[in-house]
């Protein structure tokens, strides 16, 4: 993608099309770096592909994770169910 400036945009696009559904959705978005996707499922930020894979496999035993997409797409949905319920948490602290 860095070395493909037309690869970067059409990424870019598709990530705001994606962004602007859920919201007028009325859904909740949010965005997680990728090394704080890892950093939640895997404990490491620089965790590879097959330690996510592996981890998600663990996490969700019950779950057929067959990609490393699958596994990407999961540790997202794992992470943000930590990290919602934690900010939840503080917010509920604060008030």
């Amino acid at each position: 993608m860095h070395k493909d400036p037309s690869a970067a945009m059409k990424l870019g696009q598709a990530r705001a099309v994606a962004m602007l559904a859920g919201a007028r959705a009325g859904l909740e978005v949010a965005e997680y770096a990728p090394n704080l996707v890892k950093k939640c499922v895997v404990g490491a930020g620089h965790a590879g592909k097959e330690q996510v894979l592996a981890m998600v496999r663990r996490l969700l035993p019950t779950a057929r994770v067959d990609s490393a997409d699958a596994a990407d797409a999961l540790a997202l949905a794992i992470a943000h169910a930590h990290l919602s319920a934690t900010r939840a948490r503080i917010e509920a602290a604060l008030a």
